[in-house]
């Protein structure tokens, strides 16, 4: 496991747009496994830029981890309309190639079982991931037992509190949605989590430091033989310097 720590987020941002950049000037069908969230926000922006630069999308594939249920595409806080806005509808990435979980299906057993399948037939090469103040990733939320496929979840009230200040009202937050598992996330060739903020230390330091346990799901990122995390100084500030073997960048 790679902890890189940044003075900045956007030199964290950068640092990553770099490697994606890297694995689709050298892999013919790259396979991206995408987050959503505001620690992304500037990573999709860095890429857009990118793009505006002669940077082609059209060779890549895009898997997203998670939806809300109950939240057709359209909505303005569905994960779909955030891909489009922040990332998709500014690139040349053909519609085809990126695909997102139904957050409205009459089935979710049927969509569960088809996200599924399209994981198997596109493997992730570079799985992005944030991480919640829980520990969660994806919406795989802390409980004593952790689902391994795609699966509906109930979120956990800090989650959905977190969600809360991207709603006009408390009850319009979604209490459920489908998620990647963690099974899924883990095979992933490559894994990066990225994580910003004073909030965000204490999840850090469990899921890098703590046994692994579905208590903290990010701890079993553990468990993977390429996973990096990269952190701003305030996501970092609670673990020792020590720690930081690979890189420190200012």
């Amino acid at each position: 496991m790679k902890i890189y720590r940044f003075d900045t987020e956007h030199l964290a941002t950068v640092y990553v747009a770099a490697i994606i950049e890297s694995l689709m000037a050298t892999k013919a069908n790259p396979v991206l496994g995408l987050a959503t969230g505001a620690t992304t926000v500037n990573l999709y922006r860095q890429l857009v830029e990118f793009h505006q630069q002669g940077l082609s999308f059209s060779h890549v594939t895009t898997v997203n981890l998670d939806e809300y249920v109950g939240l057709p595409a359209g909505h303005p806080q569905s994960y779909h309309q955030f891909m489009h806005c922040h990332l998709f509808e500014h690139l040349d990435i053909p519609a085809d190639q990126t695909f997102l979980l139904n957050g409205v299906t009459t089935d979710v057993a049927a969509e569960c079982e088809r996200y599924d399948r399209i994981i198997s037939s596109y493997p992730i090469d570079l799985q992005i991931l944030g991480i919640g103040r829980n520990g969660h990733i994806g919406f795989n939320e802390p409980d004593i037992s952790l689902k391994t496929l795609t699966h509906v979840i109930t979120l956990s009230p800090d989650t959905i509190a977190a969600n809360a200040r991207f709603f006009s009202e408390p009850k319009a937050v979604p209490t459920q949605a489908i998620t990647m598992g963690i099974q899924s996330i883990l095979q992933a060739k490559v894994i990066i989590l990225m994580a910003f903020g004073r909030n965000k230390a204490h999840s850090v330091k469990r899921a890098l430091s703590g046994e692994v346990s579905t208590r903290v799901p990010a701890s079993f990122l553990q468990m993977h033989p390429n996973v990096t995390f990269v952190l701003d100084k305030e996501a970092a500030i609670e673990l020792g310097t020590e720690t930081f073997f690979q890189l420190s960048r200012s």
